[in-house]
């Protein structure tokens, strides 16, 4: 029987909505996750990314709108959907008696096919706190934990919500490197992250929410369309600052010396090249996103 989703599509939403009360938290969100894909959501607090995300959890209920998550609706799956998936909450504080070890190996047995309990304790880097309760872990330690939680059961798909909140930035980058390794093993990860340069680090795809719809899409390098990752190049003349943005700073720069030179100078005053970060780009498209409620005409944002 042919299905109206894609085999190879992990994800596929389409039309999400969900209301609290008169407030509208996700406001017709479309939203597609390929298999093997790491997609970060990003969005400011109350944007609706995490009502988003729990909706295909299947631990809320959607108002209406089309949500298939590996082939089946969260909302009438069953334990054995359940058990493809890993999912890493922003805290979690059950069974903090417990030692590392103890709760690894108690979540193992609640999966068909776990992963050995010793990999994913060293996968984690929680060696030397294998025997150490939940509760006298640092954050960062039960950050690790709550990682090592959630991918013990050996997911096709991943949920990591906030996962490296707490970490130091040696730990940030370990935890990186063990999400790459697990899309290479071929797990589908989808990442909700205040860390613009986590975004950038691991995901194929970007997603921005604000305001309950997703206001842009695609891969980090292209994220904002063409015009907002031009560079900027700025310079000092007659006391004053000058930019231009370009798509060609080489010969912007180049046109610059030129005429510097044939002034005597040997140095563009004050010359600064620069290329957008993510951070900017993420920033300006809330920012034209508000914008753009305020004057409809003033801004198209992709919807």
């Amino acid at each position: 029987m042919t299905t109206s989703h894609s085999p190879a599509r992990v994800i596929e939403v389409t039309g999400l909505h969900k209301r609290y009360g008169d407030k509208l938290a996700v406001d017709g969100v479309d939203l597609h996750v390929d298999a093997g894909e790491i997609v970060a959501v990003l969005g400011p607090n109350g944007a609706g990314k995490t009502t988003t995300v729990e909706i295909l959890e299947g631990y809320r209920h959607r108002d209406s709108g089309r949500v298939h998550v590996l082939g089946e609706d969260p909302q009438t799956a069953g334990l054995a959907w359940r058990a493809r998936l890993g999912i890493v909450l922003q805290s979690v504080n059950d069974m903090a008696e417990a030692t590392v070890e103890e709760l690894v190996r108690h979540f193992a047995q609640l999966y068909p096919d776990p992963r050995d309990v010793d990999d994913v304790i060293e996968a984690v880097g929680l060696v030397e706190k294998r025997r150490t309760r939940a509760q006298n872990l640092s954050g960062g330690q039960r950050r690790r934990l709550d990682v090592a939680l959630g991918i013990v059961g050996r997911p096709e798909l991943l949920f990591l919500d906030e996962p490296t909140t707490g970490f130091d930035p040696e730990a940030r980058h370990a935890f990186w490197d063990l999400v790459l390794t697990l899309r290479a093993e071929g797990t589908t990860i989808l990442l909700t992250t205040h860390y613009l340069e986590e975004a950038e680090h691991l995901a194929d795809r970007v997603l921005v929410v604000n305001d309950g719809h997703v206001i842009a899409q695609g891969p980090p390098a292209s994220l904002g369309g063409d015009q907002a990752h031009r560079t900027s190049v700025r310079w000092t003349e007659h006391g004053a600052e000058h930019a231009v943005a370009t798509d060609t700073p080489t010969r912007v720069v180049a046109e610059l010396a030129t005429r510097f030179a044939s002034l005597g100078l040997s140095e563009v005053p004050g010359l600064r090249v620069q290329r957008p970060s993510l951070e900017e780009i993420y920033l300006g498209l809330l920012g034209g996103a508000a914008a753009a409620a305020a004057d409809p005409e003033l801004m198209e944002v992709d919807r």
